[in-house]
């Protein structure tokens, strides 16, 4: 009998879109789940995506990630036409969507990919309502960071 392989935390997450939090402030964050196609899961295991352009369109009612791209293996299937920025359709129940549109068609805000993980055998993307940063708060953000690894190594060296 096999032994079941331990779950290492941290271990689920496929791509992050760490630009995302930097050129935006994010509000809310949603789980949503994604339509997939088979050679896109077998990419997703091997890590071949990149969330980095990323965004939400709606369309007829539902949600779309556009912009995400997957790259398809070498050994991919021969018979199946693989398109890397494929646009997928986003998994939301009606509430999540209505509320999503809702905010979409405020001034300023738009919904950006943050993450895509494994949640058990699914795949996951947590998206982010988001209003876009001036200039000046991206200095400040950069500002505070430095002054935080500043602060951990004056501390560092304070007690010897």
């Amino acid at each position: 009998m096999t032994k079941k392989k331990a779950h290492k935390p941290g271990s689920a997450t496929i791509a992050m879109n760490k630009r995302a939090r930097h050129e935006y402030f994010i509000e809310e964050e949603i789980e949503a789940g994604l339509a997939l196609q088979g050679w896109e899961v077998k990419s997703l295991r091997a890590g071949k995506a990149n969330l980095s352009d990323s965004y939400v369109v709606f369309r007829d009612g539902e949600a779309f990630l556009f912009g995400a791209t997957i790259t398809p293996l070498n050994v991919a299937s021969s018979h199946v036409v693989c398109e890397p920025m494929r646009t997928r359709k986003l998994l939301l129940n009606r509430k999540e969507l209505s509320s999503l549109f809702g905010a979409v068609n405020r001034d300023g805000y738009t919904i950006v990919a943050l993450s895509l993980y494994w949640k058990n055998a699914w795949t996951k993307v947590k998206i982010g309502v988001a209003k876009g940063k001036k200039e000046h708060d991206k200095r400040e953000d950069t500002r505070t960071r430095e002054w935080q690894v500043d602060k951990a190594r004056i501390m560092k060296n304070a007690n010897r």
